[in-house]
């Protein structure tokens, strides 16, 4: 469950992301204006480097195959099938790769099933200027990610569900 904005990252994925070079992202949008608005903003951190785009849930799946980057950033709502149901499939696929889920649409109940089924993050794409990095920098370093507005949204439900 996500209570706050930022958990502390386990010591051990944060040494071993100190040591590299920069955090690997995968980014994964069916938009290619957000995906290029979202990479121009990740290559801009010096210590974050896209190394591939897709443009639908399969090519998201090969290339975190792929590629093991560190961090999967999805698009809820892309093409191809539920984002939700594919974090199932990565789980397979590229067990390793964390992920953060980005939307327009901002519903508590899309944000406590993404946490459920394996997402680590969590970005309103309005506020991604302000929390995409942090996000991806978190649930690198092994954390759990949910901006000030979705950690608001999700405390009566996880206040219910306890």
């Amino acid at each position: 469950m996500v209570t706050y904005l930022r958990l502390a990252p386990a010591a051990t994925r944060t040494e071993a992301l100190s040591d590299a070079p920069s955090i690997r992202v995968v980014l994964a949008d069916d938009h290619e204006l957000m995906r290029h608005s979202l990479r121009q903003l990740l290559d801009g951190d010096a210590g974050v480097q896209v190394v591939a785009e897709a443009s639908d849930q399969a090519q998201a799946i090969k290339l975190s195959h792929d590629r093991r980057p560190h961090v999967l950033v999805l698009d809820l709502r892309l093409q191809g099938g539920s984002s939700l149901e594919t974090l199932a499939v990565l789980r397979g696929q590229a067990p390793d790769t964390r992920v953060v889920i980005t939307t327009m649409e901002i519903s508590p109940a899309f944000a406590q099933r993404a946490f459920e089924v394996g997402a680590a993050g969590f970005v309103a794409k309005d506020l991604a200027d302000s929390e995409l990095i942090d996000a991806v920098r978190t649930v690198a370093g092994g954390g759990r990610y949910a901006g000030p507005r979705v950690a608001h949204m999700l405390r009566p439900l996880l206040a219910a569900s306890l």
